[in-house]
């Protein structure tokens, strides 16, 4: 029987003391834990402060009107003049109003012809659409579901467009077609007389006298300035001149306001130098001659 008290005893004795030893180790953990959590409260705490301080002090730092916004940075000087802004405001608006209608007015007025390269686009339709048409000189060009093809020389762009937008109208509902020039080689203009580069060129643009007689390398030494003639052929065939005074243009004393137009040829005559060069090589021929016969 004390035996068995012992045994007892001894049985109740541990598990007091295992509960003693759980009870002191959760306490642990639960102030181990708490204190973790002030630790980690105390250092966002102080993550907090520095970013609102480097803030502060990075607001400090960057001087007004400095900031990193894109807007900012487009902003013009201050120390400009509003009056100089305005004025470069209204100079690039005049320099685009003058370009524009120089490109504009001579290619919306293009009349297609042999050789230009145009591009058929029909929005939506790839099958109907066609790029890189060399005009023949037939000037008819095939297009898909268009029996005998289209005529275009002598037409505008807008004219070919609204041509093929009608024939389409058979096949496709409210079709969207528009046809671009890609390279325009029709127009044609010829420099004859003392250049520098004489012959026919293509007129890509639209040009003035001085600048195809640039294109042609120049007026020679022994070409007169002063007497250069264009001549345009008129409806019944004849030549019309239409005189240029190319030195006064250069000297800024009469305007520079003489457009070519297709066929235009452009004629420089001789000067006094030639003139003399004549003479001098007739000379050189009549000694020549004498020599020859003894005389």
């Amino acid at each position: 029987m004390k035996m068995v008290n012992r045994v007892v005893a001894l049985v109740l004795a541990t598990a007091f003391t295992v509960s003693t030893t759980a009870g002191v180790f959760a306490q642990t953990q639960d102030a181990n834990n708490k204190t973790r959590q002030r630790m980690a409260t105390n250092d966002s705490g102080q993550g907090k402060g520095s970013s609102k301080d480097a803030s502060q002090k990075q607001g400090q730092t960057t001087p007004p009107g400095k900031g990193l916004e894109p807007n900012e940075n487009s902003r013009p000087p201050s120390d400009v003049p509003q009056e100089m802004q305005a004025n470069r405001r209204e100079q690039v608006s005049e320099e685009e109003g003058a370009v524009v209608p120089y490109y504009n007015n001579f290619f919306s007025s293009y009349r297609l012809g042999p050789e230009d390269v145009i591009s058929v686009t029909v929005f939506g339709q790839d099958r109907y659409s066609r790029s890189g048409i060399i005009i023949p000189p037939s000037g008819r060009i095939s297009l898909a579901l268009i029996p005998n093809g289209i005529f275009v020389n002598g037409k505008t762009v807008e004219q070919v467009s609204d041509l093929i937008k009608q024939r389409y109208d058979e096949y496709i509902i409210d079709p969207q077609v528009s046809v671009s020039l890609d390279r325009a080689s029709s127009y044609r203009y010829s420099v004859i007389g003392d250049v520098t580069q004489p012959g026919i060129r293509v007129m890509s643009r639209r040009l003035t006298v001085t600048e195809a007689l640039a294109e042609a390398g120049g007026v020679l030494q022994t070409g007169d300035k002063s007497r250069v003639v264009v001549l345009r052929r008129q409806v019944n065939g004849n030549l019309a001149p239409i005189p240029v005074n190319v030195a006064a243009i250069y000297k800024n004393q009469a305007p520079d306001n003489t457009y070519l137009v297709p066929g235009d040829q452009i004629v420089v005559p001789g000067n006094k130098l030639k003139t003399f060069q004549k003479i001098m090589s007739f000379v050189q021929v009549i000694s020549f001659a004498r020599i020859f016969a003894g005389l």
